[in-house]
């Protein structure tokens, strides 16, 4: 990964916390790693935990922002999302969120997978 494909992510990701943070989401941890899984964002949707999974492109030329969310990383955000139950031990509602950015247009997947 490039400088400015990490650049690029950043900066996605920051427009993702602000835009949730607009909607009243509490930002609780950003970029929250288990082994080699992340999770992008790590919110609270008033009495539930959301893991927000961040797709940042600058244009639809290669397809949707949210089509690039692969297996293979819903299972990781998986991985990632059991330990964050575990250490925190929490008991309540969650759900796994898509926040797609292309350009500056936001579209928020809400419970978007399982």
């Amino acid at each position: 990964m490039t400088k400015d494909t990490k650049n690029i992510g950043y900066n996605g990701e920051i427009l993702a916390q602000e835009y949730l943070a607009s909607k009243n989401y509490i930002i609780l941890h950003t970029n929250w790693r288990f082994k080699h899984a992340e999770i992008d964002i790590i919110a609270k949707d008033k009495n539930i935990i959301v893991f927000v999974e961040v797709k940042y492109r600058k244009n639809k030329n290669f397809g949707y922002p949210e089509e690039f969310l692969t297996k293979n990383k819903i299972k990781k955000m998986h991985e990632a999302a059991e330990e964050f139950i575990e250490q925190f031990k929490w008991n309540g509602e969650l759900r796994f969120d898509i926040i797609a950015i292309e350009g500056k247009n936001i579209q928020h997947f809400i419970d978007a997978f399982y």
